[in-house]
């Protein structure tokens, strides 16, 4: 394997969605080609910080409380 097929293939690697035979050829890259290796960690790092940022927040209780009493004094209306 090449370090542009590395490039081409890390995302497919990281999602776990390549073959077998793949992964084997890209891991035996990994262990020979320093600058492949990082890029791979630069990409992990980078996915985990992306899913921080994303993570779901949670509303504070309070507008959850006024959330609902809103929409109970509207369907009252109706």
């Amino acid at each position: 394997m090449l370090c542009s097929d590395v490039k081409r293939i890390v995302y497919f690697f990281l999602d776990g969605s390549l073959g077998s035979r793949s992964q084997l050829e890209f891991n035996s890259h990994l262990i020979g080609c320093p600058d492949c290796e990082q890029r791979l960690c630069f990409q992990r790092q980078l996915r985990a910080f992306v899913r921080r940022r994303l993570a779901p927040l949670n509303a504070p209780e309070r507008l959850k409380v006024r959330l609902t009493r809103t929409i109970r004094v509207f369907e009252a209306a109706d």
